[in-house]
Formats: C-alpha cells, structure tokens, sequence
C-alpha cells in the first residue's frame, strides 16, 4: 500500500460512482433517523467542512473517509455530550456564540471495503486526530460505534464494552483499533441515538414483518426495536463507546 494522501472531502468533486463504492459496507439505512440529529446535520454539515476530510491512494481513489466537531469540553466523563445529537448541538451553539474550541469528537468514519483489514482504518484515526491538531484542538474524543455489538443486541454495553481478548485488548474490532492506536475506553453512553420511524419503515428497512406490539431483535441492530403498533412507531435506540485519544 503507498502512501495516502489526505484532503478535505469538499476540495473537489467525486463521482457518485465513487462515493457508492466509498460506503458500499458503511451503515445500516435506519442510522439517519435520529430526528435530533436531523436538526443539526445540515448546520454542521455547512459549518464544519474543514473537518471532513477523504484519504486517496496513489491513484486518486477515495480509500476512508472521516468527519468530526470540535466543542468545549472540561475533560471531565460527566460532561461529556449526552448523546450524539447533543454533541453536533454544543459544536453549532458554540460557534453561534464565538465561542472558543478545545476539543474534537470524531463522529463517524468508513473505510472502503476492498481496504479494510490493511491498515487503512488506522491511519484514518491518526488522520482525524492531526486535523484536530492542525486547528489546535488539544484533546480528541470519540463516541464509538462498536462494529460487532449487532451480533450481541441483549447484552447491555458495558460488558460488551469490558468484553476483552486474550491480548487485553478489546474484543470490538473497532474498539480495538481505536485502543490499539492510543485510544482508552473513558465511558458508555447507552442511549447515544434514538432512531424512530413508521412500523411500514421499519418493515422495509428490516425485511421483518412486525405485527404486533413488543420488541424485536433487527438485522445490524445494536439492541431491540421496540414496536407499539396502535401508534404506529418503531424505537430504536442504541449506545456508543466514548473513547479519548488526546
């Protein structure tokens, strides 16, 4: 593998050809129904492009692709965001207000499938923390989605958290890079997105029939999906990992 090359996503165009094949493994379709998110994306979206960034390879090819916010925190775990959406809130109210940065929260990043497995994720990581560092962000901080929780959905996240190979690392793949490279596991935010949507969207999504009320284990869902079919709602709600890098 040469060397990659890091860019902010928006320095040129990409074809759509590209970006499909960019998030062909990336997440399952019901991770944008966060309807606090959805509040906050299009504002983070313009405000924090700087922050987006793509690793290409020798070809010019998009081989990862990471984003992120900065915030204010205290370095204190009980203050860090309270969900996912909380944390794109307090970057926008931060900005909004001038007020001024210390820390990034990496917030999501995906690896091109032909490239997992190669090193590609880690230098990723390490890409995110030196743009946090390029913006003199001093601290670094990310709510981890653990890739294999799915696999898992009644055990509750902090022994799926603690869960650790022979090594003493992690048992989570991506938990594991994360610590691997430098990261520690500080704290468990168990509600960190509460997806809800219509019981036929969630049929869809599912490929399950959901006929009454209760909860069902879902393909890729970290926990149940909690159906009450006189309203019509399907709730989702899943955690994440917070791991410090700097």
């Amino acid at each position: 593998m040469g060397q990659l090359r890091v860019e902010v996503t928006n320095a040129r165009i990409w074809t759509d050809e590209q970006m499909e094949a960019l998030f062909a493994e990336g997440f399952p379709a019901f991770i944008t129904s966060d309807q606090e998110v959805k509040k906050h994306i299009g504002r983070v979206r313009e405000l924090f492009t700087q922050f987006d960034i793509i690793l290409t390879d020798d070809d010019a090819q998009p081989v990862a692709t990471g984003w992120g916010v900065p915030i204010s925190w205290s370095g204190e775990v009980d203050e860090l965001a309270l969900s996912f959406a909380d944390g794109l809130r307090r970057s926008i109210e931060l900005h909004d207000s001038s007020g001024e940065a210390d820390t990034f929260v990496i917030c999501g990043g995906v690896v091109h499938p032909d490239r997992k497995g190669s090193g590609v994720a880690e230098e990723l990581v390490q890409a995110l923390c030196n743009t946090a560092a390029e913006h003199g962000l001093v601290r670094v901080v990310a709510p981890v989605r653990p890739t294999r929780k799915h696999l898992y959905p009644l055990l509750g996240i902090d022994d799926y958290a603690a869960w650790v190979r022979d090594d003493g690392l992690p048992w989570d793949p991506w938990l594991r890079l994360h610590v691997r490279v430098g990261g520690r596991i500080i704290g468990l935010e168990p509600n960190a997105q509460t997806m809800t949507e219509t019981v036929a969207q969630w049929e869809e999504w599912t490929g399950l029939a959901l006929p009454v009320s209760g909860d069902y284990i879902i393909p890729n869902g970290m926990a149940p999906l909690h159906v009450v079919k006189n309203d019509d709602i399907g709730t989702y709600v899943e955690p994440n990992v917070w791991v410090r890098h700097r």
